[in-house]
């Protein structure tokens, strides 16, 4: 393990050879003496995750190979990060939450607890790219959603409390709670039977 920064690791966390904490973001390049990653008990972080400075992480989290969160984030207990998921950081993450493989989260989400995120979902925050600027703004999933594989999530869109939002959808528009989006462009219908929870 390699170690930047001042990083404080729980009891019972398992933390493989190969995983970096504390990594550096632009504002602590030239410095040594700087707030690293904090890490709950009873983790296991897998080889080629790199997790940057000032990144907080609760208890039971683990996470795939070559794995990569940024700096400023914020994650709850229980949470699952699945191989090579990439979080642009300054996000915001619940608890219970499951990232399957390669999902990509920008900067500037917030993803309550106990939301699902299938494999290569893809979330955006740049609505006229690569522009950016003030303009920068993520998803918001709001508690016990669900996005389904290949999904993609325009900037800004909330995606309501339980909704689902199906495997391959590219979300525009908000979701309600509890409604289904599928299609490309998504549109919105009642959630099945079986969907209900």
């Amino acid at each position: 393990m390699l170690q930047y920064g001042k990083n404080e690791i729980g009891r019972g966390s398992t933390i493989f050879d190969g995983v970096t904490l504390g990594f550096p973001s632009r504002d602590c390049l030239d410095k040594t003496n700087f707030t690293g990653t904090i890490v709950g008990e009873d983790a296991v972080i897998r080889p080629g995750t790199i997790i940057y400075c000032d990144v907080t992480i609760g208890n039971n989290f683990s996470s795939g190979h070559n794995v990569m969160i940024r700096e400023k984030t914020i994650i709850g207990d229980h949470v699952s990060v699945g191989t090579g998921t990439i979080i642009e950081g300054n996000c915001t993450i619940g608890s219970d939450v499951s990232l399957q493989s390669l999902v990509y989260i920008p900067t500037g989400v917030i993803i309550e607890d106990g939301v699902f995120i299938g494999p290569n979902a893809v979330l955006t925050n740049d609505p006229y790219p690569p522009h950016g600027g003030d303009n920068l703004k993520g998803p918001v999933i709001k508690k016990n959603a669900s996005v389904g594989a290949n999904a993609t999530l325009l900037p800004g869109v909330v995606i309501g409390e339980g909704a689902l939002v199906a495997a391959g959808s590219v979300v525009t528009k908000d979701v309600p709670a509890g409604k289904l989006a599928i299609g490309t462009p998504a549109r919105c219908k009642d959630l099945p039977e079986g969907a209900k929870q």
